[in-house]
């Protein structure tokens, strides 16, 4: 009998490891296990910062000018109108980052979108879709994209001592740094130590999941390496800590991931948290407070939290869940929850802001993180029409 229910054990296991497999879960399901054990318990206000960001691709599956035209000028309308009904504790407005990728680069969208930045409702920064590449041509592109932003745009920060123009980044595919299998979608092994050389302050693009690409650490801000020779290098890092100084090529702020019990299938299965927002995965007020319980913080400032969620906003079946009535409850219930000023202060943050508040908790700063909105990388001055 103990030997029947021993093999039964085993065989659940295996069985449990293979559906984990199925669905790449194998790679952080037992990180993210060992993560909600060791969160940490606060007792004073928590302040959130809430992001944004957005793979914003005006050509997706599409080679139709007018249609590029009318997804960027529906944005320009209707985010305003949205935007402008919200407010945090700062009085600021939520902040859409607009990631956008180098290979779909028109000056006119650019300059709407610069247009809708100039009046507080964003920020750009950049996005790259690439295939078998090369570090001499990736290095060209994006310093070479990255100046057209900034000049022609008025887009991204200079570093105020080194005068380089600096960005954040979100991988397209997902394939940062060589980690899909097969090296597709990117080609680059040592992808980290480029991107800081040609000016990325911080990477956005986790978390990836189901894709493979997805790495073993989950709801972390840490700093990864770039190794020649070999790939995905960032599976793995070192937290960001108070008082301690950067280790390594790049920051990398992680959006939440884990397993919403609250939220299920229409199986009845728990959903996967990914931190992606769209018609068929809305931003519900479940799934808000699972971003909020992931606690993503500096180690050692556990009080303020990063939430960094992601989404693909030119794709039309999704606009009226990231325009409409669905954003605005999502924002409607930030701002009742988490912004009583007592439990919670609620801080709207862009991708720039959100990276200087953590470089400034790194620094020893604490109190109220909207102080360090602009702690090294001041805020651009875009363009307006």
């Amino acid at each position: 009998m103990i030997l029947f229910l021993v093999a039964l054990a085993v065989a659940l296991l295996i069985g449990f490891w293979q559906v984990l497999k199925l669905k790449n879960m194998d790679i952080w399901f037992f990180p993210y296990l060992k993560q909600i054990i060791s969160r940490p318990k606060v007792n004073e206000p928590i302040h959130v910062m809430f992001c944004f960001v957005d793979h914003y691709e005006p050509q997706w599956r599409n080679d139709d000018i007018e249609v590029e035209r009318a997804r960027v000028d529906r944005w320009c309308k209707d985010y305003p109108l949205m935007a402008k009904q919200h407010k945090d504790a700062d009085g600021c407005m939520p902040t859409h980052c607009f990631f956008y990728p180098e290979e779909e680069y028109r000056y006119e969208h650019l300059a709407k979108l610069s247009d809708m930045c100039y009046h507080g409702f964003g920020e750009i920064e950049i996005h790259l879709h690439h295939d078998n590449d090369t570090p001499e041509n990736f290095t060209k592109v994006m310093t070479d994209f990255a100046k057209t932003l900034h000049e022609d745009h008025g887009a991204l920060p200079v570093h105020p001592e080194t005068g380089q123009i600096m960005y954040a980044f979100i991988h397209g595919n997902w394939a940062l740094d060589n980690s899909l299998p097969g090296g597709h979608q990117c080609g680059i092994d040592n992808e980290l130590a480029l991107l800081k050389e040609t000016g990325c302050y911080v990477d956005m693009t986790l978390p990836s999941a189901p894709s493979p690409a997805q790495t073993s650490k989950v709801n972390a801000i840490y700093y990864a390496t770039g190794v020649d020779g070999q790939c995905k290098s960032h599976d793995t890092g070192v937290d960001v800590e108070v008082g301690i100084e950067q280790k390594g090529d790049l920051m990398l702020i992680q959006g939440p991931i884990g397993i919403n019990l609250k939220w299920r299938t229409a199986k009845g299965l728990p959903h996967i948290e990914n931190a992606d927002v769209r018609k068929a995965m809305p931003p519900t007020n479940v799934r808000v407070d699972q971003w909020v319980d992931s606690h993503i913080h500096v180690k050692g400032r556990p009080e303020w939290i990063f939430i960094k969620i992601h989404t693909h906003g030119t794709q039309e079946g999704d606009m009226e869940t990231l325009l409409g009535q669905p954003r605005h409850d999502m924002h409607s219930y930030l701002e009742s929850k988490y912004n009583d000023d007592k439990n919670y202060i609620l801080h709207y943050v862009s991708a720039r802001e959100m990276y200087n508040i953590a470089k400034a908790a790194e620094a020893g700063k604490n109190g109220n993180p909207h102080e360090y909105r602009d702690f090294i990388l001041a805020k651009p001055i875009f363009k307006a029409l």
